[in-house]
């Protein structure tokens, strides 16, 4: 695990300087701001379209095969950009192409290492893996995009995607030598979490099912249904704050870009602070996921009446710690319910659900801000994030309490049956962000 982190740490380093680079590149190229979004908007289509796809392939290949032929194509492709920028022949198109590679070969690769990385820990240690993770991702944006500017500076744009490309390969080289957590140990404890009964012992599991049976999955688990319901309206009204924040520090609070970087610092920091803290989690539920986004979105909606940038830093902190700890248990219950042979599906059937809001969610929150201003948008989105998270726990309840009396009810006597044989163990889950959570 230590291996792993530090691998991570490393490549989330590489990928934010060249984030950092990337938009740079576009703006020198065109300049044109929208150009810049459509890059970044090339990049994340696949995981739209794709995704499905690419947990179904997780689910079926090795993970450790999986994980490291991933890397290594991530790599080649951020060194075949390097070139084209050192030798002047990078282009708008082949720009978008080399985007939409990426976000293709992502859509495999997210989801492999985000499971390979759990599979590292026995299973009552998922929760602190997939902190741990978060903290290597606060951190590495943090130093990706501090360095960035220095390695432009000395040695130009092409440098940052070479950096990218040596630290995807610094990855590859580590994950063939990990250890595993045997398999009895990453097994589903309780029999709600248990896989179906498939097959006997000695015989060999069939191969996965299509992509289909993942989204089945999804759709009729009211657990997942709501965590989704919940982390969609917190992703379009609560975690914007690189446009929401942005408005407000320069807008009504008359601020510069500098003290913008500061909040930004403490929404970062705050972050880390909330990954180590989500690590004590041991068994997070739905529930928990829905009292901490509205305890966030609660003191989203005071910030937006902040008098002060003072005032709106001592906010920013504990609403960036609550956050991150939000997200935590939320990556913990998405990795741990589902059957673990259907995981990389599940998560395939989830990134696509969050590319749809990541992409709806900037325009939607902008025109808001457009029409009640930047303290109406942030009062109104988290407002939203309340009501919403409130529906979602009242639902939860009803639906625990309407099948209370069922499981409560005495059973019938029936003749003795043989026992079905157990399940062969399967293995589990990680996190890598991404991220974020990256684990």
């Amino acid at each position: 695990m230590r291996w792993w982190s530090a691998a991570n740490m490393v490549s989330n380093v590489g990928t934010w300087m060249q984030l950092t680079v990337q938009n740079l590149l576009v703006l020198q190229l065109t300049g044109s701001a929208a150009t810049t979004g459509l890059s970044l908007a090339v990049q994340a289509a696949p995981g739209l379209l794709l995704s499905l796809v690419g947990g179904r392939l997780v689910d079926s290949w090795p993970r450790k095969m999986t994980a490291t032929v991933s890397q290594a194509l991530l790599g080649v492709v951020a060194f075949s950009t390097a070139a084209f920028v050192a030798f002047d022949m990078l282009t708008v198109p082949l720009l978008m192409v080399l985007a939409a590679v990426t976000g293709s070969i992502a859509t495999v690769d997210n989801p492999a290492c985000s499971l390979l990385g759990n599979d590292l820990v026995k299973r009552k240690d998922v929760p602190s893996a997939i902190a741990l993770g978060s903290v290597v991702h606060s951190a590495g944006r943090l130093l990706g995009t501090a360095a960035a500017g220095a390695t432009i500076a000395w040695f130009g744009m092409a440098s940052a995607y070479v950096v990218n490309g040596l630290s995807f390969l610094a990855v590859a080289a580590v994950i063939p030598f990990l250890k595993l957590v045997p398999k009895e140990e990453r097994e589903p404890q309780t029999e709600r979490e248990r896989p179906a009964p498939a097959v006997a012992e000695g015989k060999r599991r069939p191969a996965p099912g299509g992509s289909r049976e993942g989204l089945v999955y999804f759709v009729r688990n009211p657990r997942l249904v709501g965590l989704a319901t919940i982390t969609g309206i917190s992703a379009i009204f609560g975690r914007n704050y690189q446009l929401t924040l942005a408005v407000l520090v320069t807008g009504p609070l008359a601020a510069g870009a500098g003290a913008f970087s500061t909040v930004s610092t403490v929404l970062a920091v705050g972050g880390m602070i909330g990954a180590v803290a989500a690590g004590c989690l041991r068994k997070p539920s739905v529930r928990h996921v829905a009292l901490l986004a509205a305890a966030g979105a609660l003191l989203q909606a005071v910030a937006g009446l902040s008098p002060s940038l003072v005032v709106l830093i001592l906010l920013v902190a504990p609403m960036a710690v609550v956050e991150s700890v939000s997200d935590t248990a939320g990556t913990t219950v998405l990795q741990t319910e589902p059957p673990s042979h259907l995981r990389g599906r599940v998560l395939g059937v989830w990134r696509s659900a969050s590319t749809g809001w990541g992409l709806v969610g900037p325009p939607l929150l902008g025109a808001l801000m457009e029409f009640a201003g930047a303290r109406g948008g942030l009062i109104a989105g988290g407002m939203a994030i309340v009501v919403v998270t409130g529906a979602v726990l009242l639902t939860q309840r009803r639906t625990a309490r309407d099948a209370a009396p069922a499981e409560a009810a005495p059973a019938m006597p029936k003749a003795p049956v043989v026992p079905a044989p157990r399940t062969a163990p399967t293995p589990a889950m990680a996190v890598r962000e991404a991220e974020p959570a990256t684990a």
